[in-house]
């Protein structure tokens, strides 16, 4: 789903800009930067602006005009290590005689995301107990042998027809309810994010029989709790032509830039067609003739953040959780300073 950006995409040369030249990042000198800007919340409300500009299945794109560097940095931090998700914790391994370790096939495992919504989860509290219970645990069986299909084959590339489980895959963990988990929960809620990740190569006679234990966690204690495989921000760019380019330039002009930054007119003239995705390479510096034709800038304020969720959230929850983490640990502070927090 595609959002109209018209509103992140407006020209207004009162923004505050930074000028990116070949080799170093030039301030304007009418700008003095938010170190020397005073907080006031009513004139932050008014300019706060939140843009949706593309949506997916499991990734969003949108723009935050009116943040300073720290509050983005501080969201995309959030993102990745405080806000919760569950992962496989324990692995016990009753059989393994396939090729792979112990350690290593549980650390395969331990990294397999889960679909499980962890707000319905509460944190494993006692260490001691390892087997967990109904309200903060989630157990997996992973049964299952490789055997012979047919013998008579005589191509050997042909795996599939010769052996019968050769491939483990995510598909093959099965959930095992506690308790009153199987009157609130399916098993395709709480299931692995993808059926195809490849957990294991067996051959005849190899065999996997293991219990798996999903806790909640955050990605501060281990990787594998972190909700999402990308959460990451730039500053939004803006590329002005300060001189019509055609002809063989307007060609070597659109080859400086990521794919649907610069296209080419009907009568061979170079033109933006969409700023936003330039990856700043600066390559136009490599042609002079093109270079000073060419203004690069970054809007200083104005952040296009991209999330990728891994599953157990939709892209815009993980946002909206990292903002409620985020103001929590400030009321928390201003509490600390004996400050009323509202």
């Amino acid at each position: 789903m595609v959002f109209n950006t018209e509103m992140a995409m407006e020209t207004d040369d009162r923004r505050p800009k930074v000028t990116m030249e070949q080799y170093k990042i030039k301030e304007n000198p009418n700008d003095y930067g938010f170190s020397d800007e005073t907080f006031n919340r009513e004139k932050f409300k008014k300019n706060l602006k939140i843009i949706p500009v593309k949506r997916e299945d499991y990734e969003l794109e949108f723009d935050i005009i009116g943040l300073t560097p720290a509050i983005a940095n501080a969201f995309r931090r959030v993102m990745i290590s405080e806000v919760p998700s569950m992962a496989i914790e324990k692995v016990h391994i009753y059989n393994n005689t396939s090729i792979i370790q112990d350690e290593v096939l549980a650390h395969r495992i331990g990294l397999i995301p889960l679909k499980a919504d962890p707000r319905l989860f509460e944190y494993k509290l006692d260490e001691k107990d390892e087997e967990g219970n109904e309200l903060d645990t989630l157990e997996y069986r992973l049964d299952i042998k490789c055997s012979w299909k047919n013998k008579e084959v005589k191509d050997p590339r042909n795996i599939d027809a010769m052996y019968k489980n050769h491939n483990v895959y995510t598909e093959h963990i099965k959930w095992v309810p506690r308790g009153k988990q199987g009157t609130l929960f399916t098993e395709s809620q709480v299931g692995p994010s993808d059926d195809k990740i490849l957990i294991s190569k067996m051959r005849p006679g190899h065999e996997l029989n293991l219990k798996l234990l999903a806790i909640k966690g955050i990605g501060k204690d281990h990787a594998k709790f972190s909700p999402v495989s990308l959460a990451s921000y730039k500053l939004l760019p803006e590329i002005k032509l300060l001189k019509q380019i055609s002809g063989k330039d307007a060609y070597q002009l659109q080859k400086c830039f990521s794919p649907g930054v610069i296209e080419i007119d009907k009568s061979g003239c170079a033109f933006v067609k969409n700023a936003r995705y330039d990856n700043c390479s600066r390559n136009v510096y490599r042609y002079p003739e093109l270079a000073k034709n060419v203004e690069l800038t970054r809007i200083r304020n104005h952040f296009v953040f991209n999330i990728e969720s891994l599953g157990a959230y939709k892209p815009e929850d993980i946002f909206v959780e990292a903002v409620k983490i985020l103001k929590k640990k400030a009321v928390d502070l201003l509490k600390e300073l004996d400050f009323d927090g509202k």
